[in-house]
């Protein structure tokens, strides 16, 4: 599916693939100047873990369904960590968990046209796999090697998720209702009431409240229910897990 590029050193594998064909995969051993959600910059020890970035151009989707390719990726990186005997959750809306601690983070930018449908969509993942120490301000890192206690080949991980999200994200365009379910049940904290804190707003005072997850939908937002029964929906940004 992809034209693979291997870099030793880049800026930032988003912005490299950027300037390549449609279709084409960027990964690199060192990322100068990587960045996660909200801004964040991502600590990677060079040539220990596996950073890439790909370029799609989706067929017929609006952006208001654009969450489907963020539902394939997470799916795919769950199920490779899964081909090596790792069982990992996606803390909504795409950060993959082991347990309570993050293994990777992923960031889609999408290029949206007037009318709407999305033209093209820059995926970044960065997926911890040989780094032992983090030094980093990031509360919760965890890598494959301190999950198993050995070394991992990132060449092979990148083609199992190469394979995998293939299949998803074909899943996402022609039976979109199959994949949405198997990314409901590989949610973090889904099976049952967690604390979450709102974001601080004009309309919101970032109260602290438990709350379980009842749906989450196709434009990304989720509904949480709190125990007398009242729900309530977020976006990105608009509420977060307390760990």
């Amino acid at each position: 599916m992809f034209d693979i590029k291997f870099y030793e050193t880049v800026v930032s594998t988003n912005d490299t693939v950027r300037s390549l064909p449609t279709g084409s995969l960027v990964w690199a051993d060192e990322q100068t100047s990587g960045r996660g959600q909200r801004g964040n910059s991502w600590e990677s020890e060079p040539g220990a873990n596996l950073t890439f970035s790909f370029t799609v151009a989706p067929s017929g989707l609006r952006m208001e369904r654009a969450f489907a390719l963020s539902e394939a990726v997470s799916l795919a990186v769950v199920e490779t960590l899964g081909d090596v005997g790792v069982e990992a959750r996606i803390k909504w809306p795409n950060d993959i968990y082991v347990g309570d601690r993050k293994i990777c983070g992923i960031l889609i930018e999408n290029t949206v046209r007037a009318n709407g449908y999305v033209s093209l969509s820059v995926v970044g993942v960065g997926l911890n796999v040989n780094q032992r120490i983090f030094t980093g301000d990031a509360p919760n890192p965890v890598s494959l090697a301190q999950l198993t206690g050995g070394s991992c080949d990132r060449e092979s991980l990148l083609l199992s998720f190469c394979r995998r999200f293939e299949r998803l994200y074909g899943m996402a365009e022609n039976d979109y209702d199959a994949m949405h379910g198997i990314y409901m049940d590989a949610l973090y904290r889904s099976d049952g009431a967690y604390p979450f804190r709102e974001a601080a707003t004009s309309q919101r005072q970032g109260r602290l409240f438990y709350a379980r997850i009842l749906s989450v939908a196709p434009d990304g937002e989720i509904t949480l229910e709190e125990a007398d029964g009242s729900r309530s929906g977020y976006y990105f940004k608009e509420m977060e897990f307390v760990l």
